[in-house]
């Protein structure tokens, strides 16, 4: 299977960045129940920097869709950075909350990656070989 080049790579940047968003939104809606622009900043801008660098360090361009290779480090560097960018700013940062921050970028980070993967491979098996 021919790998996903940089020509995809601005897509799969808007999405990490758009569901890092969706996170903030999500937990903003259930704690405090209103979701206006000044919360999602402050709390998506950690996670937003370090998805960011994590983009910067991983080359995540070179392969934007690999869910393994690109995909779960890049997890681990967001969730992670950004809950030490939250306590280094002040923020809390409660075992609940790390539980759900990790869960929830895993599933939005790597899940996305994992579905491109699957259409991919799909689409692969009933592509007839060319001879």
């Amino acid at each position: 299977m021919a790998r996903s080049t940089s020509s995809s790579a601005p897509a799969a940047l808007a999405a990490d960045i758009v569901l890092v968003i969706v996170f903030a939104a999500l937990g903003l809606a259930s704690h405090e129940g209103a979701v206006d622009a000044a919360g999602l900043v402050r709390v998506a801008w950690p996670f937003a920097v370090a998805l960011l660098a994590g983009w910067l360090a991983l080359r995540v361009w070179t392969d934007p869709s690999a869910p393994v290779r690109k995909g779960v480090p890049l997890w681990a560097m967001t969730a992670l950075g950004g809950l030490a960018l939250r306590v280094i700013t002040g923020g809390g940062a409660a075992i609940p909350f790390v539980v759900v921050t990790a869960i929830v970028l895993l599933v939005f980070l790597v899940g996305w990656r994992l579905a491109v993967h699957a259409l991919r491979s799909a689409r692969a098996r009933r592509r007839p070989s060319a001879q």
